[in-house]
């Protein structure tokens, strides 16, 4: 069931965990290979182009990071493959949405700090609920996790806006039973006429694989080409 729950003085829906049933679950054989047999994430890296984007957001006063944001969160929450997880009884399921899970950076210092907004499915208030949170805890220093109460179903998204990266890879010394997928995205640059993105998606195979990436990228794409389509109410 859904439970109401109050965050920053407002009233929000609580994500369900739904249990796969693994012996009817259509991805098992590849769940399991790729969990047990090969262990691996894999990176794909893109160029969007963002110039559809950046004249709707700048004539509309917006700001880049949480427009962004919201075209990466739309796009992952569009698919179960990307909001797979164990619960604490480590049944595997997925939730009915991700929260986004990003960085902020502190010049003075040289570090970040980690937060999470709520994810809401309509723009104007998934906009107007990270700007609130951006300059809510912007001067929290000294620790990772600048704001309290992390729920699980979490998607990290960061921005590494001093270079136009190539290619962008992520790894670890230890396994992982963390399934959502890790996003990035670079400094942007006018190539011509067009305004170029470059975007990393780390993903778990056991999860998704190719295919299922390569769909999420070009959503992301989608909603850069269209942003009327997707930015209803900016």
């Amino acid at each position: 069931m859904f439970a109401d729950i109050a965050v920053n003085g407002g009233i929000v829906k609580e994500a369900r965990f739904h249990v796969v049933d693994r012996d009817s679950w259509g991805r098992t054989v590849y769940f399991d290979y790729y969990f047990n047999v090969i262990k691996c994430r894999y990176n794909i890296g893109a160029d969007l182009d963002i110039t559809n984007l950046q004249r709707f957001r700048r004539e509309r006063g917006l700001k880049f990071f949480p427009v962004m944001l919201y075209a990466v969160m739309r796009a992952v929450n569009a698919h179960e493959e990307f909001r797979m997880a164990f619960n604490e009884r480590r049944e595997l399921g997925f939730w009915d949405w991700l929260c986004p899970c990003y960085t902020l950076f502190h010049p003075e210092t040289e570090t970040f700090t980690d937060i999470w907004s709520e994810y809401f499915e309509e723009f104007p208030r998934f906009y107007a609920t990270v700007v609130d949170d951006m300059a809510r805890y912007r001067h929290v220093t000294g620790k990772i996790k600048a704001r309290d109460g992390q729920p699980p179903n979490i998607c990290p998204v960061s921005n590494v806006p001093w270079l136009t990266f190539t290619h962008f890879a992520q790894d670890s010394y230890a396994e992982s039973e963390f399934f959502s997928p890790l996003v990035k995205f670079g400094k942007y640059e006018t190539r011509g006429e067009n305004v170029i993105l470059p975007v990393s998606v780390s993903v778990n195979h056991a999860v998704a694989d190719g295919y299922h990436t390569c769909r999420l990228i070009n959503e992301m794409q989608d909603a850069a080409s269209f942003p009327e389509k997707y930015f209803n109410g900016a």
